[in-house]
């Protein structure tokens, strides 16, 4: 039997992660180290012990927990921080109904081999931010507005200009768009680093923290926005 050589792996091919979903600075290297002939992502989870699904008596008769998700269908991918030559792997992996894509393993390495990693450097890598574009762009399909020229166009037709959009939301019943506003108000603030962005939300627009916490829900029912991740904020 004869052996088909594969060429080496370019981590773009799946769109998983693509270059504008990392922040000014980090680059995605279109392969990764080494240029190896396929994705080793299987290996690293074996390496690391994300394989090991060794269980008690006790918890191997428990039910199943829909919160716990299984660790198969992670990919690793590879970037670079420009001014540090920092390199970390990025462990990406679909997870619920919606398959929203979540950061379940994180690789750092230092730009020199056996300098210390510091919280300075930790900071230039900002997971939050890096897993929000992701969804973001994953979940563009899903809205129906559309950016362009500067402006927002919104289902109606009506034309939001984008400095406008941390603007008061108005009343859901009056406000045309209401909920791809709240999409779009929600997305912003996420981008800009907003670790609570209901919070701000409901003080932009006067209302209490569960009206706009409500709201927020409602567009994740709508399919505006990804789903939220259980017992954090925002």
């Amino acid at each position: 039997m004869s052996t088909v050589s594969r060429g080496p792996s370019d981590q773009v091919d799946d769109e998983l992660l693509v270059l504008t979903d990392l922040p000014e600075g980090w680059n995605l290297l279109s392969r990764s180290p080494g240029k190896r002939p396929e994705d080793d992502s299987g290996d690293l989870d074996a390496v690391l012990g994300y394989v090991d699904q060794t269980l008690t008596d006790q918890e191997s008769q428990a039910p199943p927990d829909p919160d716990q998700r299984d660790s198969a269908g992670g990919r690793w991918r590879y970037i670079e921080h420009v001014g540090t030559n920092t390199r970390v792997y990025l462990r990406l992996q679909r997870q619920g109904i919606d398959e929203e894509i979540r950061i379940t393993g994180v690789v750092y390495l230092p730009g020199r081999p056996g300098d210390p990693i510091t919280s300075h450097l930790l900071r230039e890598l900002p997971t939050a931010r890096i897993e929000a574009a992701i969804n973001k762009r994953l979940f563009a399909s899903s809205r129906t507005a559309t950016v362009t020229g500067g402006k927002v166009e919104l289902p109606s037709g009506r034309k939001v200009a984008e400095r406008d959009l941390l603007k008061p939301l108005g009343n859901p019943k009056q406000t045309p768009d209401f909920y791809e506003l709240v999409a779009l108000q929600h997305g912003r603030l996420t981008a800009n680093g907003d670790v609570n962005p209901s919070a701000t939300m409901a003080e932009l627009s006067g209302v209490a923290l569960s009206t706009a916490q409500g709201w927020v829900a409602k567009a994740r029912t709508c399919g505006l926005l990804p789903p939220g991740r259980r017992g954090r904020p925002g």
